[in-house]
């Protein structure tokens, strides 16, 4: 079956219903990448995003005719499938396991955010290893909505879509998640300093 040239998630997802293999390899290599670092993002393990990827696909085969385009875009509903897989496994497998350093997952250094924020200033000179892990230690239902819309770039919509919750839901939790990211950084780049000055001085002869 020939595609037309850039079909819309959803053209791909009709053709993928009526049979289409062409069609749903093509929505996989779309999607699979973003479901997948959103997936290490909140829960900092390849495995768990590996499993979970292929979770949310498997799902999208069985039930495709649940999802609805007038509820919002397929990558949400993607995306709503992976949290509610993602936090099943947090569940399962507490403590959280920590990012491997070797992981690819997306995270960029939060140039990503507005001059303005105050996360600027403060995050400049972190490294990306420090972002992942103070994102992780956020509680689970904020360190979504950071993941989602500082990330991810989504909309409050979108991410409200995915989480199923309210747009002001979503606003304050980021704002709150927001705050408390200052203030894990502060706290990791504070006791990264005192571990610098308490170093033993070099003896010399």
């Amino acid at each position: 079956m020939t595609l037309k040239t850039t079909p819309s998630d959803l053209d791909l997802l009709r053709l993928m219903m009526a049979g289409g293999e062409e069609a749903f390899a093509e929505l996989y290599r779309r999607r699979q990448g973003g479901v997948y670092r959103f997936a290490l993002q909140m829960s900092g393990s390849p495995e768990i995003a590996e499993d979970v990827t292929q979770e949310v696909f498997i799902v999208l085969i069985r039930t495709a005719e649940r999802y609805n385009p007038d509820r919002g875009s397929l990558s949400a509903y993607l995306y709503g499938i992976a949290r509610n897989y993602v936090l099943r496994k947090l569940e399962q497998d507490r403590p959280y396991l920590p990012l491997t350093e070797s992981a690819d997952d997306g995270v960029t250094h939060p140039s990503m955010i507005s001059d303005t924020d105050p996360l600027v200033e403060l995050t400049r000179n972190e490294s990306i290893k420090s972002l992942r892990e103070a994102i992780l230690a956020l509680p689970a239902h904020y360190r979504e909505v950071i993941v989602l819309c500082e990330l991810h770039e989504m909309s409050y919509l979108e991410a409200a879509d995915v989480v199923g919750c309210a747009v002001g839901t979503v606003r304050s939790r980021l704002h709150r998640g927001r705050a408390l990211l200052i203030e894990k950084l502060r706290a990791a780049r504070d006791r990264d300093h005192a571990s610098q000055e308490v170093k033993p001085a070099r003896c010399f002869a």
